[in-house]
């Protein structure tokens, strides 16, 4: 799937699982933000919904079963060449998971996958659209929200390469 210097937005999806204070992070192995912490997810394929294409992307990154919830936020991700060309630009929808079956086991294009304790995350290199996201949860301080936001979040990032 094209992903560089696309000729339209790709479709992606994410997953926010958090059990007790922690959250299940992926170290990303590939393009954009290679090697940074982010959470687990990826391209939504031709002909499948954005649940069955969460459900299988974490699947296949980390191994394990989830029951999906709601959406909680959406995402404008445009990274652009210093010339101003755009090399990578999604639209991402993150899901809440109410639970998860298994044991996380990094595969796919994940390159490591743990759950991480919140009050730890900001010591992380982690994507620039996470810390919002977790502030609009309200994890600043180190504390699990018990539900899902009653309220979508959204925000746009943009970046120059």
């Amino acid at each position: 799937m094209q992903g560089l210097c696309p000729t339209r937005p790709l479709v992606g999806v994410g997953a926010v699982i958090i059990r007790d204070n922690e959250i299940l992070l992926v170290r990303r192995g590939q393009p954009p933000a290679e090697g940074s912490w982010s959470i687990p997810g990826g391209k939504v394929e031709l002909g499948e919904t954005l649940v069955d294409a969460l459900c299988r992307e974490i699947k296949e990154e980390c191994n394990l079963d989830i029951e999906v919830g709601p959406p909680i936020a959406v995402l404008d991700s445009i990274v652009r060449s210093s010339s101003g060309q755009v090399l990578y630009h999604y639209a991402l929808v993150d899901f809440w998971v109410y639970s998860v079956r298994g044991t996380a086991i990094s595969s796919s294009d994940a390159r490591e996958v743990r759950w991480v304790p919140l009050a730890e995350v900001s010591a992380l290199q982690i994507t620039q659209g996470l810390v919002p996201l977790l502030d609009h949860l309200g994890c600043a301080q180190g504390q699990a929200p018990k539900k899902p936001p009653a309220e979508i979040f959204y925000f746009t990032q943009s970046t120059h390469h």
